[in-house]
C-alpha cells in the first residue's frame, strides 16, 4: 500500500514538473521573438519546427514537447508579463539611483502615431551603472514642448526619481526639446529653479552636432556629377544589371555603386569611398551606353574628388567613434578633441601640399596631373570643418575641466577645480597607492574602490559624470528597431505590446522567468 500511495504522488509529481517545463518553455520562447522583434503569431510556427525536429530526432519527446503552449494569445501574455517583470526590476534599481540622466527623441511610427522614447542611465554608490528603456510614450496629438514635459513629469513618477538626482538630459536639438522658454529644457530649468535646485546639464546629441558640422561641405559641383551618375546607373534595371556583369567581369573589388541618402549619417562617406575606387569603371561603362560627363575626365573635378572623399571619410570615422551604447562622456570628448586636433593639422599639411593622412588625394597626385592642387579651396573647407566644430561643441568645451578631472583626476589643474574639489584632489594626487592602482579603461572600477570617507565630493562627482549621455544614438537604433517590429504588415500592434517588445529587446536585465513560472497554475498545451 506505500509503495502504491508513492507511486501515485510520484506520477502527480512528474506531471506537474512537466507542466512547469512547458510554461517556462513558452516564456524563453516568447522572450526570444520579442528580443528580435518578431510578431506574436510566430510561436505556432516555432512549435511546427520543434515538432517536426522531435519526430526525426526524439520521437519518445514529441508528446512532451507537443504540451508547450506556444499559441498567438499566450505569446502575447507571456510578452507582458515578461516585459512588467523587467520594468519591475527597474523600479528596483532606480530607487538606488544615487544620480540619474534621461536621453529622449521622438519618432512617428509606422500609424503616424509620435511615439516619445527616454532611456535612463542611473549610477547606485556602489558605483552599478544601468542604461534601460524608462519609457514609451504615445503622443496621439500635438508633439510640443509641453506635452513631452508632461510626459517626463510622468515617467519620473512611475519610477518613484526624485529631481534632485537628475544629472543631465540629452536630446536631439528639435526646438521642442532645447527651447528655452516653452521647450523641455525651458521648463525643466523652470521647475529647477521653483525648487530651488541646480538644473541639469543639458547636452545636445554629439553625433547629430557633428552630422550638422558636416553639411558646411556642400561642394555641389561634386555631389552633383557623382549622384548623377550613381542614379543614370540604377535607375534603369538593364543598364544596372549590364554595369553588375561589367564589374564582374572586370573582377572589380566591388559589385555595385551606392545609392546617396542625405539624411543617413555615414552616407555621403561611402557613396564618394565607392565612386572614387570605381571612378575609371564608371567613366568607360557611361561612354559605351554613350553618356558623356566631362567631369570625370577633368583634373581639377577629380582633385575635388579626391579630397572630399578623404574628408568624409575622416568625419564617417569619428562618427563611428561616437556611436555605441553605454559610453562614457569623457571617451566621447576625447574623440572630439582628437578629431580638432587633426583638423589642424591638416590644414598646416595642406598648405606643405602633404597628403600623408589623404590616401585618394595622394593616390591621384602620384598619377602627377596636369593641374595643381587646389590649395585655398580645399584650406579654406578645412577651415569651415573648424569653424563649424568649435561653434557646435562650444558648449561640451565649457564643461572641459569637470569632464577632464573625472577621465584623470591625477593630470587634473587643483587651481582650475571645484573649491570643493581641491583638497580632496590634493589628497588623492599624492596618494602613490591610488596613482599606482589608476587605468583610464577602468574608470568605473576605480571611482568605486575610492574610499567614501576621505574623497566624497570627488565620487559624488564621477557619479554625475558616469551617468552623462552623450547622444541619442540609443534612442536612434531603437527607432530603427521599432520600424522593424511595428511595420506595414504589423501596423495593429499596440502601443503597449509596441512597449513591452522594445523593453525587451534593448534591456540588459533578464526577466526572472523562474518567479513568473511560479505564480502559474501549470497545464499543458490544450
Amino acid at each position: 500500500m506505500k509503495g502504491g500511495l508513492a507511486a501515485q504522488q510520484h506520477t502527480f509529481i512528474r506531471q506537474s514538473q512537466v507542466n512547469q517545463a512547458a510554461v517556462r518553455a513558452s516564456f524563453k520562447v516568447a522572450h526570444i521573438l520579442a528580443t528580435h522583434g518578431k510578431p506574436f503569431t510566430d510561436g505556432d510556427f516555432v512549435k511546427q519546427c520543434i515538432l517536426a525536429v522531435a519526430e526525426e530526432v526524439c520521437p519518445d519527446k514529441r508528446e512532451a514537447l507537443n504540451g508547450v503552449s506556444l499559441s498567438a494569445p499566450t505569446m502575447t501574455r507571456r510578452v507582458e508579463e515578461l516585459g512588467d517583470n523587467v520594468y519591475e526590476q527597474l523600479n528596483e534599481k532606480a530607487s538606488q539611483f544615487k544620480f540619474f540622466a534621461l536621453a529622449m527623441d521622438e519618432s512617428n511610427d509606422v500609424q503616424d502615431t509620435a511615439q516619445l522614447l527616454i532611456f535612463i542611465r542611473g549610477v547606485s554608490a556602489s558605483f552599478e551603472v544601468s542604461e534601460e528603456l524608462a519609457a514609451l510614450k504615445s503622443l496621439k496629438g500635438t508633439t510640443t514642448g509641453e506635452d513631452i514635459f508632461v510626459q517626463v513629469c510622468k515617467t519620473m513618477e512611475e519610477l518613484g526619481l526624485a529631481w534632485s538626482k537628475l544629472a543631465s538630459i540629452t536630446t536631439d536639438g528639435a526646438p521642442s526639446m532645447v527651447g528655452t522658454t516653452r521647450g523641455l529644457v525651458g521648463r525643466l530649468n523652470s521647475k529647477f529653479e521653483e525648487r530651488g535646485l541646480t538644473p541639469p546639464l543639458q547636452v545636445h546629441c554629439l553625433i547629430h552636432q557633428q552630422a550638422l558640422c558636416c553639411k558646411v561641405l556642400k561642394w555641389a559641383s561634386v555631389m552633383k556629377v557623382v549622384v548623377h551618375c550613381v542614379n543614370y546607373i540604377r535607375k534603369n534595371g538593364l543598364k544596372h544589371r549590364q554595369f553588375q556583369a561589367f564589374l564582374s567581369e572586370l573582377e572589380s573589388a566591388y559589385e555595385d555603386v551606392l545609392y546617396y541618402t542625405e539624411i543617413r549619417w555615414l552616407s555621403r562617406g561611402k557613396v564618394l569611398h565607392r565612386f572614387y575606387d570605381l571612378l575609371p569603371e564608371i567613366n568607360t561603362f557611361l561612354q559605351s551606353k554613350g553618356e558623356t560627363v566631362r567631369e570625370l575626365t577633368e583634373p581639377e573635378w577629380k582633385w575635388n574628388l579626391a579630397f572630399l572623399t578623404d574628408v568624409t571619410e575622416m568625419l564617417n570615422h569619428l562618427n563611428v567613434q561616437l556611436q555605441g551604447k553605454g559610453k562614457l562622456i569623457s571617451d566621447l570628448y576625447s574623440h572630439i578633441r582628437a578629431f580638432e586636433v587633426k583638423l589642424v593639422l591638416l590644414v598646416r599639411q595642406v598648405e606643405k601640399l602633404d597628403f600623408t593622412h589623404l590616401p585618394a588625394t595622394q593616390s591621384y597626385c602620384a598619377e602627377k596631373p596636369p593641374v595643381p592642387f587646389p590649395v585655398e579651396k580645399c584650406k579654406d573647407a578645412l577651415e569651415m570643418v573648424q569653424g563649424q566644430f568649435s561653434v557646435r561643441f562650444r558648449e561640451l568645451h565649457v564643461n572641459g575641466k569637470a569632464i577632464r578631472l573625472f577621465q584623470n583626476p591625477f593630470a587634473a589643474d587643483i587651481n582650475d577645480a571645484d573649491p570643493s574639489l581641491q583638497f580632496e584632489l590634493a589628497e588623492l594626487q599624492n596618494c602613490d597607492i591610488l596613482k599606482d592602482a589608476f587605468k583610464t579603461d577602468s574608470l568605473i572600477e576605480f571611482y568605486a574602490a575610492l574610499p567614501e570617507e576621505t574623497y566624497p565630493n570627488i565620487k559624488q562627482h564621477a557619479m554625475k559624470m558616469s551617468t552623462v549621455i552623450g547622444s541619442t544614438y540609443i534612442c536612434e537604433q531603437t527607432f530603427s528597431r521599432m520600424k522593424q517590429t511595428k511595420n506595414t504588415t504589423r501596423n495593429r500592434l499596440t502601443d503597449k505590446h509596441l512597449h513591452q517588445t522594445l523593453r525587451l529587446a534593448t534591456t540588459r536585465l533578464q526577466p526572472d522567468i523562474e518567479l513568473l513560472t511560479s505564480q502559474k497554475q501549470t497545464h499543458s498545451s490544450h
